[in-house]
């Protein structure tokens, strides 16, 4: 009989083969980061009928109507409709169901624009509900009139029928598996996306592997978090991550692409996340941040790599920034991410950022933001060096750094250099179970090996001038072997002697053929 794990492998694997099939269906049509907006889309679609459906079949279990009688009924419709709206923040009428379209779809009666009209009326019935700016805009990056889906309203209809049909198929109710069906679809869909539309996917999307060194890193023996807050959140998946680890009451995020606010938003509804669990903002998060004074249990974020900023004067009075007396310079916003973590961060909270390398030993206003830092506030805890090309879109190796603002280890910065430790992958280099294990088990021990991790005391990291560069703290140099001079020569004479007979032998042939020898 088959383990749980070997199950599960079985399931996703069939689950990506049938996420493929339908991104293959678009294919051609229009690229990858466009025809993600209506796969995903319609994967969410489903999953919030499906939602109602379950809702107020629970509602209706003592009662004769099911959900269409009851709906024609204004009593029983108004009702349904308040509760509903309550409990999950929107209400979809029986007749845009998803279930519904696909009824539809096999009759061969639907149109495209019935899907439009069930998909307004979803943010249509939040208007007016706490819950109006969670739903608001949710489905406008899926445009269903577009001249890509087809030329009129017949082909648009049967690409679209085509794609709900495969969604139908996929059974997101395993009974016998402890994957998240649903959720693993859309992270598979999204890094999908990521690998085949390149840097500009890949800026909303961490890789899995990644994503749970820095959930366990914040979340290190904590089980109930009240909160946790990524100042660039892109899709959300790094939030709900944190949440894989620990129970987070509260999810906080700011994301500046609209589209991928959008996916956040979805993402954070598809995973079971309430409308009033999370608050997420579209907006820039260093020129335009949303929270105040907010601080925040744990703290985590892939931000944009080295971005330009306006680091526009003003910002030397803005308290995220002020202490320092310099601020980021405006084409390398890494360290104004970081502060802008540090100051949402709780006194007892842990925050982890990926950076590229550059943070670790530039100089200038960086340097001085990283000694201020090190020097003054005490608060970095660890640096880890991660492989090379394990992002989408980018080859250049990444560091996390672990900040705390109360540190059971003030004395010293912990380095661990797992740049070595990876699989070798056909586009992107992959981190391994047992190279995430080995990176946490040595950060929680505080642990040295060898050629691996050292513990640098903070005399060491002054004597270095605060640069973090990890060759200066963990040597990885190997050794060459002794040469041995004498054999070496001895191999050379050989040689020597075997070319000397090697002439011969071809002058002799050179002379057999009247040719002229060497």
């Amino acid at each position: 009989m088959a383990t749980v794990s070997e199950t599960q492998k079985t399931q996703q694997a069939e689950l990506h083969g049938r996420l493929w099939k339908m991104a293959n269906d678009l294919r051609g049509t229009m690229d990858a980061s466009e025809f993600k907006s209506y796969i995903l889309g319609l994967i969410f679609f489903r999953y919030l009928s499906e939602k109602v459906e379950r809702s107020v079949s629970k509602l209706l279990e003592d009662d004769e109507h099911d959900y269409v009688s009851a709906w024609e009924i204004e009593d029983y419709r108004e009702g349904l409709a308040q509760e509903t709206i309550s409990q999950l923040g929107f209400v979809i009428d029986p007749e845009f169901l998803f279930s519904t379209l696909i009824k539809k779809i096999n009759d061969d009666t639907f149109d495209v624009e019935d899907l439009q009209k069930a998909i307004n009326a979803v943010t249509e019935s939040a208007l007016g509900a706490e819950s109006q700016d969670d739903f608001e805009g949710l489905f406008d990056d899926m445009d269903l009139t577009s001249l890509k889906l087809g030329r009129d309203v017949k082909s648009r209809s049967k690409l679209i029928a085509k794609v709900m049909l495969n969604i139908d198929d996929i059974n997101f109710q395993y009974e016998n598996s402890e994957i998240d069906v649903l959720g693993d679809a859309y992270e598979y869909m999204i890094g999908m996306f990521a690998a085949s539309a390149g840097k500009k996917a890949g800026e909303f999307y961490t890789p899995q592997q990644v994503s749970k060194i820095l959930a366990r890193v914040v979340t290190l023996g904590k089980k109930d978090l009240l909160s946790v807050y990524d100042p660039c959140c892109g899709s959300g998946s790094l939030l709900l991550r944190v949440s894989h680890e620990a129970n987070i009451r509260k999810f906080y995020g700011q994301e500046l692409t609209s589209t991928t606010f959008n996916l956040a938003r979805m993402n954070m509804l598809l995973h079971d996340v309430s409308y009033q669990d999370f608050y997420i903002v579209n907006d820039d998060t260093l020129e335009n941040p949303h929270f105040g004074h907010e601080t925040f249990s744990a703290v985590v974020a892939n931000p944009p790599y080295s971005a330009n900023w306006s680091a526009d004067s003003k910002f030397l009075d803005d308290d995220r920034f002020s202490a320092t007396g310099v601020l980021a310079p405006k084409s390398k916003a890494d360290y104004a991410f970081v502060l802008d973590m540090l100051y949402h961060l709780d006194e007892n909270g842990t925050m982890a950022v990926v950076l590229p390398h550059g943070v670790l030993f530039r100089g200038a206003a960086e340097g001085k933001i990283r000694e201020y830092l090190i020097k003054n506030k005490n608060c970095l805890d660890a640096v880890i060096g991660l492989p090379a090309n394990i992002f989408f879109g980018t080859s250049i190796p990444t560091v996390i750094l672990v900040y705390k603002k109360q540190r059971e280890n003030p004395d010293n910065i912990l380095f661990i250099d797992a740049s070595q430790d990876y699989e070798k992958g056909k586009n992107q280099n992959i981190l391994r179970e047992e190279d995430v294990e080995k990176i946490i088990e040595h950060y929680s021990n505080r642990k040295e090996t060898e050629k691996y991790s050292h513990i640098a005391s903070m005399d060491e990291i002054k004597e270095n001038d605060y640069n973090l560069n990890i060759p200066r703290y963990v040597d990885t140099f190997e050794e060459e072997e002794p040469i041995d001079i004498s054999a070496v020569m001895k191999e050379i004479k050989d040689l020597d002697a075997e070319m000397v007979e090697v002439d011969k032998e071809l002058n002799a042939y050179l002379r057999e053929l009247g040719l002229e020898e060497f």
